[in-house]
């Protein structure tokens, strides 16, 4: 499996989109009765006039669900592409995004941070090109109104705010209106809104939104036994950190720079979900496409076959056995 998407060939579209299917049969045949959906922030949704409740039966929204993720995996991978980032055109970058897309039953459903991985992957693409410019206030402005709107989709995407910064702090030299730009991209569209409050009279209404500092999250509430399938991907993102400390140095400057940028992005994405009024497992659907990135790299230096590959098998089969189980 692996050794057919370390290429660039259109046929792994097709064998893409069976995969795809394949690890999401558990929910499939055993679909949940019921799905709650928004795909606005209480304080978004309000002023758009959209209903609270589902706004799709069951079985539209894992179709809508499953063809996202595909969507975003194609994107994802053209993305990775582009800048080379692997060191080879490959298919790897959408396998792992689908594999990682489909590790838990949470993932597999129509979600606000399933929509915003959109804008995770525009936002990825935006960073890496930021040194090629000469002025990036422009792109910075671009940004930040990203954020903003994701943020109106699911509250934690605030946090890629603090990576904007971050970015500038390692692709760019220190430029305070580069800075101030993200700033104000993001304002304006709070701008917007807040005037779309004042002029339909819903000033009030957002006394009822509540935006919370951190979540109540205790180790013992969580049932470890419904993680256990990270295991294999704890084991591959491990073999993925000594094979970068490895083979990195060896590897272009703004290479270098764009993992340690896929880094910060990981750790925030993870760490955001205290930007939430309760623990949701779906919130780490935003730290999916750092963590394809490393898994990719892995599988794509990794030299011994018959290892990666059932590697990567046994993962495939952690997936599908708890999905049933």
């Amino acid at each position: 499996m692996i050794g057919l998407f370390r290429t660039l060939n259109p046929v792994n579209l097709l064998v893409l989109g069976i995969l795809s299917i394949l690890l999401r049969l558990g929910i499939i045949l055993n679909p949940p009765t019921n799905l709650d959906f928004s795909i606005f922030e209480s304080y978004a949704s309000v002023l758009f006039n959209l209903p609270a409740g589902n706004l799709f039966d069951v079985r539209t929204n894992l179709l809508l669900a499953l063809i996202i993720t595909l969507v975003q995996a194609v994107l994802f991978n053209r993305v990775i592409n582009e800048y080379n980032l692997l060191g080879k055109q490959s298919f790897l970058p959408a396998l792992m995004y689908v594999t990682c897309s489909s590790l838990l039953v949470h993932f597999l459903v129509l979600t606000p941070a399933l929509i915003c991985n959109f804008l995770v992957i525009w936002i990825l693409d935006k960073f890496l090109s930021v040194h090629r410019k000469e002025s990036a206030q422009a792109t910075m402005f671009d940004l930040g109104m990203m954020v903003a709107v994701g943020a109106l989709i699911y509250l934690p995407f605030i946090a890629m705010m603090l990576l904007l910064w971050i970015c500038l702090i390692i692709f760019r030299p220190f430029n305070w209106r580069e800075w101030l730009a993200g700033v104000i991209g993001f304002i304006t569209i709070y701008f917007f809104i807040a005037v779309a409050y004042y002029w339909t009279d819903s000033i009030e209404k957002l006394r009822d939104f509540e935006v919370p500092l951190a979540i109540e999250f205790k180790l013992f509430q969580i049932n470890i036994y419904n993680y256990l399938v990270l295991i294999p991907l704890l084991l591959i993102l491990f073999l993925s950190v000594i094979s970068l400390q490895q083979r990195l140095y060896r590897s272009y400057v703004h290479i270098r720079k764009s993992f340690l940028l896929l880094f910060f992005m990981l750790i925030f994405m993870l760490l955001s979900f205290f930007i939430t009024s309760k623990y949701q497992v779906h919130h780490f659907l935003l730290a999916i496409p750092a963590a394809s990135v490393f898994m990719g790299y892995y599988f794509m230096s990794a030299g011994k076959k018959w290892f990666y590959e059932s590697l990567y098998l046994i993962l495939v089969g952690f997936i599908i056995y708890f999905q049933f189980a």
